[in-house]
C-alpha cells in the first residue's frame, strides 16, 4: 500500500502512536509518507536543530516526512491553542500534492482539525481517509476549565455539525476505547466501519522488578499535575492512611497544580506522600518497576468514560496492577480482568478504602495480578496487536478498483 499519514505530532516529539505506526508499516513493505509540524511539544518552541520552512523534508527509517510551518504555542490560553490547531490544518491542507498518490490516508486525530486537509482532498477526488480518534470533540475543548460556559456552548454548536459530517465521510473510524466507539457511532460514524484499537505502551527496554519488601506498599502516580487529574483526592486519602506502616504514595510529574498539591500535602499532614519533579522518559521504567501499584485518577466527567489514559497501558505492560477511580472503560477493564483495585470516582473515602485494600494484598496475589496485567496487555493492547489491526483497517478502506 501507499499510505499517507497526517499528524500534528511526530518524532522527535513524544508521539509514540503515529511514529510507531509509520515505521512499522514501512518495515512491512508499505510506502509511507508523513505530513507533520515542526517539533515543539511540550516545550512550546521549535526544537533545536529545526527552522520552520515550507521546504523541509527528512527521512525517518525509510519514511518520507514533510514538515509544515505552524503557529507554535502550548500555552493554556484556549485561543492560542485553537490557532495552533488551525495553523497545522491549513498548512497541511496546502501540501495536498504530497499525498495525492496515496491509496489511503491515516489521520492521527488528537485534534480533529488535523482531518480538515484529508476531508477537503477527499471531496475533490482524493484518497479515502481513516480517523484514529484520540480525544472526543467538542468535549475536549468545551469541558476544559479554561473555556467559559457561553463560549463552550458556541463551540459545541459550531463544531458538532462539522464533526458529524467528518465521521460520515471517513472510510474508517478508530476509537481507543469501546465507549468512545459507541459515542462516535451515535454521532455519525458508520458502525460497520468503526473499530476499537487501544493505544499501546512504550515497549522499550523494561527495568527488572525488584522483589517487593514484605509490608511495603508503593503507589505511584506519574503524569500531569492539573485539576482534571483530581490528585487532591489522592493526597487527602493518603493522609487518612498514615497509620499504615510501609505505605507510600509518590507523585511524579509537573503541571499547574504542583504547588497547590505540595501545600495540600503539608496541610493534611500526609507524611506518607512524596512529590517528585518530572523525570526523563528513560527513567520511568525504573519507577514503574519499583512500584506495587500505579494510580490512575481523573475527574468524573462523561468525556473520560470513553477513554483509556496511556498510563494504563504503561502500567499493564510493566506488569504493575492499577488503582483507579476512572469510571467507564478503565474501571471495566481493571475490574473484569482482576488487574487491580477500582474505587468510586470523586470519592476520597472510596480511595482510602482502596489504599487500605491494596496494602493488605499478599505478595503472592500481587505477583499474580502483575502477571495478569502483562498477559492482558500482550493480548489486547500490544504494539503488534495495534499495528495488525490498523494495517487491516487501512487495507479495507481502499476502494476495490485500486
Amino acid at each position: 500500500m501507499k499510505i499517507g499519514i497526517v499528524t500534528q505530532y511526530y518524532a522527535p516529539e513524544d508521539a509514540r502512536i503515529p511514529t510507531d505506526l509509520a515505521r512499522s508499516l514501512r518495515e512491512r513493505g508499505h510506502s509511507v509518507r508523513v505530513i507533520t509540524a515542526f517539533p515543539s511539544y511540550p516545550r512550546g518552541r521549535v526544537f533545536d536543530g529545526y527552522r520552520q520552512s515550507w521546504h523541509h523534508v527528512e527521512d525517518d527509517s525509510g519514511v518520507r516526512v514533510r514538515r509544515v510551518p505552524t503557529f507554535v504555542s502550548h500555552s493554556q490560553n484556549p485561543i492560542t491553542r485553537i490557532l495552533t490547531y488551525l495553523s497545522f490544518a491549513s498548512a497541511s491542507a496546502v501540501r495536498w500534492r504530497e499525498l495525492q498518490s496515496a491509496d489511503v490516508i491515516y489521520v492521527y486525530a488528537t485534534q480533529m482539525t488535523a482531518a480538515i486537509g484529508p476531508a477537503i482532498w477527499k471531496a475533490f477526488g482524493g484518497p479515502p481517509f481513516v480517523l484514529h480518534v484520540q480525544d472526543l470533540w467538542p468535549e475536549s475543548v468545551t469541558q476544559s476549565s479554561l473555556v467559559p460556559g457561553a463560549i463552550s456552548q458556541l463551540i459545541d454548536r459550531s463544531l458538532t455539525p462539522w464533526l458529524q459530517s467528518l465521521y460520515r465521510r471517513a472510510a474508517g473510524v478508530i476509537a481507543i476505547a469501546p465507549t468512545m466507539r459507541e459515542l462516535l457511532v451515535a454521532r455519525g460514524a458508520r458502525a460497520v466501519l468503526s473499530t476499537v484499537v487501544p493505544n499501546w505502551a512504550n515497549e522499550g527496554r523494561q527495568a527488572s522488578r525488584p522483589e517487593t519488601e514484605h509490608g511495603r506498599t508503593s503507589v505511584v502516580y506519574a503524569g500531569n499535575f492539573a485539576p482534571l487529574q483530581s490528585l487532591d483526592l489522592a493526597i487527602r486519602a493518603a493522609a487518612q492512611v498514615v497509620d499504615l506502616e510501609g505505605f507510600r504514595l509518590t507523585l511524579v510529574g509537573s503541571g499547574v497544580s504542583e504547588q497547590a498539591l505540595r501545600n495540600l500535602a503539608a496541610e493534611c499532614g500526609a507524611s506518607n506522600v512524596r512529590i517528585l519533579d518530572r523525570v526523563p522518559r528513560e527513567e520511568m521504567d525504573q519507577i514503574y518497576a519499583e512500584s506495587d501499584y500505579q494510580l490512575v485518577t481523573l475527574q468524573d466527567l462523561p468525556i473520560f468514560r470513553g477513554t483509556i489514559p496511556s498510563k494504563v497501558q504503561n502500567s499493564l505492560n510493566a506488569g504493575v496492577p492499577v488503582i483507579t477511580n476512572v469510571a467507564g472503560d478503565v474501571t471495566s477493564i481493571v475490574s473484569d480482568n482482576q488487574l487491580g483495585i477500582v474505587c468510586l470516582p470523586g470519592s476520597t473515602d472510596s480511595l482510602v478504602h482502596a489504599f487500605r485494600s491494596a496494602h493488605t494484598v499478599s505478595q503472592e496475589e500481587r505477583a499474580l495480578m502483575g502477571q495478569r496485567c502483562h498477559d492482558y496487555y500482550d493480548e489486547h493492547m500490544s504494539l503488534a496487536h495495534g499495528i495488525d489491526a490498523i494495517e487491516a483497517i487501512l487495507k479495507s478502506s481502499i476502494p476495490s478498483e485500486k
